[in-house]
């Protein structure tokens, strides 16, 4: 099923003679990513569907992707989608990992909104109701299912996996513009023309963080909702899935998305530490050597006041001249990555010009 979006993005539009605005019916595509998920498929699209059938305001679609499962998962989804005129399937050969997934799935779609969902409906199907109605109320760009954000919770998240995912959005929420809570998640909605212009390369789970962070250099609106993630039904469940519930992003891998964000939190801050703590012992320095120069027999002098000072404190001169030097390094490769994020955004704002003209050229 192919659903055409309007030609227009507002929410209301006046019409001649009317006596109030005319609301303007929105499209949306619900995207469902799916790898080795055949024990839980069919009933959590099932839970899926009978939920999307009371959003009588949207028209509607599910799309599934299997990507490249090997237990039958895809299979599974055909089935379905035989018996439920709304849905449809997207196939990979082999496993693309989630990136590939997702940008199959928001190139096949023809819908004003796009929202993707986890396959295991670990954040019921209700926030996706949630997340349309937030997207015409704000006008937002993008919508986040939230649950660390105040009025979210979690339930039965195992607490290792907690600790690394919340120490992970604290690391990007440091260092993206604005005042987001959750960057790494997956459920959120989306303004399908406006992702069309961001041009996305992630191929795994990294594409979550560089739709944050590509939508705040167009300055796209971001909005979160707060949400309920529930691991209840996993850590209860009986039967063994193939697809392992994992980490969806590591410390790690949080650090090197955060200095994509801002460089400057790696190089400059460090470098000016340094700077400060050399300049430290370097007055020391001068003030040992101030109260050793009448000291210092002979005309030795100002040499001789710097070889006492070199010989009670060694270790101040070797850190000091060390930490100037790092210091003038991590600055000027600061100045060198703010360079290149800079180049980087406007190659991108011209890009993402250029795309845009061509999708409203194709709209028309």
């Amino acid at each position: 099923m192919k659903l055409e979006p309007d030609d227009v993005e507002i929410d209301e539009v006046t019409v001649p003679g009317a006596s109030a605005p005319v609301h303007v019916r929105h499209s949306a595509s619900v995207i469902v990513p799916a790898y080795n998920e055949s024990a839980i498929l069919a009933k959590n699209l099932g839970e899926l569907y009978d939920y999307m059938l009371t959003l009588d305001h949207f028209d509607w679609e599910i799309v599934v992707v299997d990507d490249g499962s090997n237990d039958g998962t895809g299979d599974l989804a055909e089935v379905f989608a035989a018996s439920h005129p709304r849905v449809r399937v997207l196939r990979h050969r082999t496993n693309f990992q989630l990136g590939q997934a997702l940008r199959f799935a928001f190139a096949s779609c023809h819908t004003d909104y796009l929202v993707v969902v986890d396959a295991d409906l670990s954040y019921s199907p209700d926030h996706i109701g949630r997340l349309l109605h937030t997207m015409e109320d704000t006008h937002a760009r993008v919508v986040v299912a939230s649950p660390y954000m105040k009025g979210g919770e979690t339930t039965a998240v195992p607490r290792f996996r907690k600790a690394m995912s919340r120490w992970a959005n604290r690391i990007l929420g440091l260092a993206a513009k604005g005042d987001l809570h959750t960057l790494t998640g997956m459920v959120r909605a989306y303004d399908r023309r406006f992702l069309r212009t961001l041009n996305l390369k992630a191929m795994d789970n990294e594409i979550n963080t560089e739709i944050i962070y590509k939508a705040q250099l167009l300055r796209g609106r971001i909005v979160e909702i707060p949400a309920h993630l529930d691991w209840t039904a996993q850590v209860s469940e009986q039967t063994e899935r193939s697809s392992k519930l994992r980490v969806s992003r590591s410390t790690l891998s949080s650090v090197f998305i955060a200095f994509i964000f801002r460089p400057f939190m790696f190089f400059i801050v460090p470098g000016l530490v340094l700077l400060a703590m050399s300049a430290y012992m370097l007055v020391w320095i001068v003030i040992r050597m101030v109260q050793d120069y009448n000291l210092v027999p002979g005309e030795s002098g100002i040499s001789g006041a710097f070889a006492v000072a070199y010989t009670r404190a060694p270790y101040t001169f070797i850190v000091g001249g060390l930490s100037l030097v790092v210091a003038v390094q991590l600055m000027s490769l600061g100045i060198v990555a703010l360079q290149a994020k800079r180049y980087f955004e406007e190659l991108f704002h011209l890009g993402s010009s250029i795309l845009k003209r061509v999708d409203i050229e194709e709209d028309v």
